[in-house]
């Protein structure tokens, strides 16, 4: 019977720790109830300690066939994987993992997703900085983004100067020719002056955290043209994005990025196209 768990069920899933909170569960079931395959999409919260034990544990389970990874798992899990594919290594971050023979081989698909909403924007990405707060595995990828996007200087914020001074190392050897600058947090109103686009990449604001990266006294210094992007997309909105459009900024959240990156991969691990609308109608259905 469709939805049952079978024997012969191959199994998909998402790692992190925490990760109770993800709707990629949602999203891939839709999708796979609809195509009427015997598959199952499931969350595996793996401790950051476990996590080497975890990918070998996995390989040794053979319907495991593939899975995303979230925080804090997309740059520790690189070394662990038999083979990275270039946009992961350039980004230096991977999100999804597909089982090819035995071995593991890892890719990225934040970039796409991150840049898909912002297709839809008539602007000149020359002229519009970008401000992305956090130096994590979500903030390589969406640099990788930025770069795409032309933007003409990228600004990366952080909070831990040896973690920031790391990042900055690992994207400069990694991506080369653009301007990409690290700066400690409390930079943040001057280059909020300037800048085109901010992001938050930090896991602030997620679930039922109350906070939010920028205050509304940070968000008045935008430019009126400027564009704020949240990548967390519970609650919705964020109380980053409540400020961003109160002061009349437009505002983006990480559902569509979501929505985007999660058929990119589901197409890589099936070999087949999907119903990306499915997908989407499932996670609005399920917000609302």
């Amino acid at each position: 019977m469709l939805g049952s768990v079978l024997g012969t069920t191959k199994i998909l899933g998402v790692m992190g720790f925490p990760v109770s909170h993800s709707l990629s569960p949602v999203m891939h079931n839709a999708a796979i109830a609809s195509m009427g395959l015997d598959y199952v999409y499931v969350p595996f919260p793996i401790p950051v300690d476990d996590l080497p034990a975890a990918i070998a544990g996995l390989k040794a389970i053979q319907s495991v066939q593939g899975f995303n990874l979230t925080i804090p798992h997309k740059v520790e899990v690189i070394p662990l994987l038999d083979e990275v594919l270039p946009i992961a290594q350039s980004v230096g971050a991977v999100n999804t993992v597909k089982r090819i023979g035995d071995r593991w081989v890892g890719t990225n698909t934040d970039v796409a997703g991150f840049l898909e909403p912002l297709k839809q924007i008539n602007c000149d990405w020359s002229q519009m900085p970008a401000v992305i707060l956090g130096s994590g595995g979500a903030a390589k990828a969406v640099v990788a983004a930025c770069l795409e996007l032309g933007c003409p200087v990228i600004h990366v914020l952080g909070r831990d100067p040896k973690k920031l001074k790391k990042f900055h190392g690992t994207m400069t050897s990694q991506l080369r020719d653009y301007n990409l600058r690290v700066h400690p947090w409390a930079s943040l109103p001057h280059l909020l002056e300037v800048a085109g686009i901010v992001i938050n990449a930090t896991p602030i604001g997620m679930a039922h955290d109350p906070h939010t990266p920028i205050s509304e006294a940070e968000m008045a210094i935008l430019p009126n043209h400027a564009i704020a992007y949240d990548l967390i997309y519970t609650p919705r909105p964020t109380k980053f994005l409540q400020i961003a459009e109160a002061r009349g900024i437009k505002a983006i959240d990480g559902l569509e990025m979501l929505i985007n990156q999660g058929a990119i991969a589901l197409e890589w691990w099936l070999d087949q196209p999907v119903p990306i609308q499915i997908m989407r109608q499932a996670l609005i259905h399920h917000l609302t």
